[in-house]
């Protein structure tokens, strides 16, 4: 759409007409599920994606520290008023294992993806670590999933991915 280097200013109009067309123009074919990564907080993106899509469920993901568990609080109570399911939160950033020592070091604190499950009674489905294969998987466009599935940090989005397909099952027999 745009040169690589080039920056996207939209503001609100422009966001949410370039939103319904991706969504409602583009031939998606037969789904299973449809992931779609929004920023954070409770802005135009937010608000017309849950709007736009009423089947929707939202998984919500923090770090651990307090200003991100903020962030997300204030989102789950947006999405709860316009009668979005919440599926559960992801902390994500949870810790660091350097190669050289089996320490996990919190580098942006720690708990806070628990605090906010048992503030907001929402399951906690998993923490991922800031983990540098998957930073390099992203960087060569190859998912982790492929080049390393059975890395720690593959196993967790796996058992993450199993808890959300136990969610989905239960909400479907509902």
């Amino acid at each position: 759409m745009v040169d690589e280097a080039q920056p996207v200013a939209w503001r609100g109009p422009m966001v949410t007409k370039a939103i319904r067309q991706f969504l409602g123009q583009v031939s998606w074919g037969k789904l299973d599920y449809l992931v779609i990564d929004l920023p954070p907080g409770t802005g135009d993106v937010s608000i017309t994606i849950a709007k736009s899509l009423p089947q929707a469920d939202i998984l919500m993901v923090t770090t651990p520290q307090a200003v991100a568990v903020a962030d997300v609080t204030r989102a789950v109570s947006m999405f709860r008023k316009i009668g979005k399911m919440v599926l559960g939160v992801v902390e994500n950033m949870s810790y660091f294992c350097c190669e050289h020592s089996d320490d996990k070091i919190e580098i942006f604190g720690k708990g806070g993806g628990e605090a906010l499950s048992r503030e907001l009674n929402l399951p906690l489905l998993g923490a991922l670590p800031i983990d540098i294969e998957l930073r390099k998987c992203g960087d060569e466009g190859i998912p982790l999933m492929v080049k390393s599935p059975d890395c720690d940090t593959a196993q967790i989005f796996t058992e993450i991915a199993h808890k959300l397909l136990t969610s989905f099952a239960g909400s479907e027999a509902k």
